[in-house]
């Protein structure tokens, strides 16, 4: 019976050690926990910086509240992007890691010297976070690596929705023209008076013809920018229809353009040429100027 004490002993020493491995509080280490280990708020970023595995790279800074593109005359940029990007960057992700060795790194391309996208997140300078983007492992899901760690997790976002060009980035609703009072083409001119809208000739404008071109102008969308080499032949293009409008956001005007099987348009508030759908471009053009004067209704 003496010589079983230390045998029991020695086995409820063991069970006890097992028990510890167990149950005893585990350190959480950096590469353990989720995406964003540290919380950071979006409003500390004011500089985003995207570049792809081509080498290309956009780069957004925030100023007055406000993104825009240094590279593109200080063009706005979509805030809706923006703010996604972001939210999926900083949002709190407990999960854990898919892997986390070098060769992982490779095969899931968020390596230092391969990836799909390689984000910087900057604060007053200073950054506050590089991410690496990969391959995806499912439906609008993305490998994400920050860096230094080797941890790498399955974060919810799609890497096209960080393109790695600046024009990728503009805000499509810069043309929107929202409160038109008066519109001037060529062929019509149409201006609204006590809530309502007449004709330069005194006619009252089709209701169809002037919705059409009320929705056409609030919802335009500006589709980047052409290139230089676009940029240049448009300068010397004649435009396919010029609209002046006075709204109450102020006077601007806007200047259609086709070249070759593509659309543009210019606004006399940016300096640049904007590319256009083609289905936006017709119904800008394609509004019947009898229909709009008010001469061809009965």
């Amino acid at each position: 019976m003496k010589r079983a004490i230390p045998t029991l002993l020695l086995i409820l020493l063991i069970q006890l050690a097992l028990v510890a491995v167990v149950y005893w509080p585990r350190v959480i280490t950096g590469d353990d926990v989720g995406p964003v280990e540290q919380a950071i708020d979006p409003g500390q970023v004011n500089e985003l910086h995207i570049a792809d595995e081509h080498g290309g790279e956009a780069r957004l800074v925030k100023s007055g509240g406000r993104w825009h593109l240094p590279a593109l005359h200080n063009l706005p940029a979509d805030p809706d992007k923006v703010a996604n990007l972001l939210d999926s960057l900083l949002s709190k992700d407990d999960s854990w890691p898919v892997a986390r060795s070098a060769a992982a790194r490779q095969r899931f391309q968020v390596a230092d010297y391969l990836f799909q996208r390689h984000i910087r997140l900057l604060g007053d300078g200073k950054e506050l976070r590089s991410v690496y983007l990969g391959n995806s492992p499912g439906f609008r899901k993305v490998h994400a690596r920050i860096a230094p760690r080797g941890a790498i997790h399955a974060i919810r976002f799609n890497v096209f929705d960080a393109p790695a060009s600046d024009d990728a980035w503009i805000d499509p609703r810069l043309l929107q023209v929202r409160t038109p009072m008066r519109i001037d083409a060529d062929t019509y001119s149409v201006n609204r008076e006590g809530g309502e809208w007449q004709s330069a000739s005194g006619g009252v404008p089709d209701k169809r013809e002037l919705l059409a071109l009320l929705s056409a102008l609030r919802s335009v969308q500006a589709e980047g920018v052409a290139s230089e080499k676009q940029a240049l032949r448009l300068a010397t293009e004649e435009a396919t229809l010029v609209l002046e409008i006075n709204s109450l956001a102020g006077k601007q005007n806007l200047e259609l353009f086709r070249l070759d099987s593509d659309h543009y348009i210019r606004s006399s508030e940016y300096p640049v040429f904007f590319r256009l759908s083609a289905y936006d471009f017709d119904r800008l053009s394609g509004i019947d100027f009898l229909l709009i004067s008010g001469e061809g209704t009965d």
